[in-house]
């Protein structure tokens, strides 16, 4: 599977499981195995840098496994072949993501106006909420 001139995933670090999909379809969603289950070896992948390997742990989230697998579970059409595309197509997009380098946050200081502004919010909202407050028994 191609994902970019430089990346190709090679057939067995992909591999593919059907099952019947849930929810409505009626008697074909009973005895036709149309969910595919895309299963792909990430962290065994000689394919991918470690960094696009961690920025694609952290992408996939709990699709990601503990022996380092990523599995797409697609069974949005009635038909396997549709399903398959969908997983497939969504792995390339994942994997392309997390190709793409974050870009570097700049620290950066709050200015001295914006403290200024701030305050004087924090101060007005002070006094309206004061304001609320029942009347003090000294007066």
């Amino acid at each position: 599977m191609r994902i970019n001139d430089q990346i190709t995933l090679q057939d067995w670090e992909l591999s593919e499981s059907f099952t019947r999909a849930t929810g409505p379809g009626g008697q074909n969603v009973n005895k036709v195995s149309t969910a595919v289950e895309l299963r792909f070896e990430a962290e065994r992948s000689p394919n991918l840098p470690a960094a696009v390997k961690a920025r694609l742990k952290r992408l996939a989230g709990r699709r990601w496994t503990q022996d380092g697998a990523l599995i797409l579970r697609v069974e949005e059409t009635r038909s396997q072949a549709r399903n398959r595309d969908i997983a497939r197509k969504r792995l390339a997009e994942l994997i392309t993501q997390a190709l793409e380098r974050p870009k570097p946050r700049i620290a950066t200081r709050p200015t001295l106006a914006s403290k200024r502004r701030r305050l004087e919010t924090k101060a007005h909202r002070a006094t309206v909420k004061a304001m609320r407050a029942p009347p003090k028994n000294g007066l």
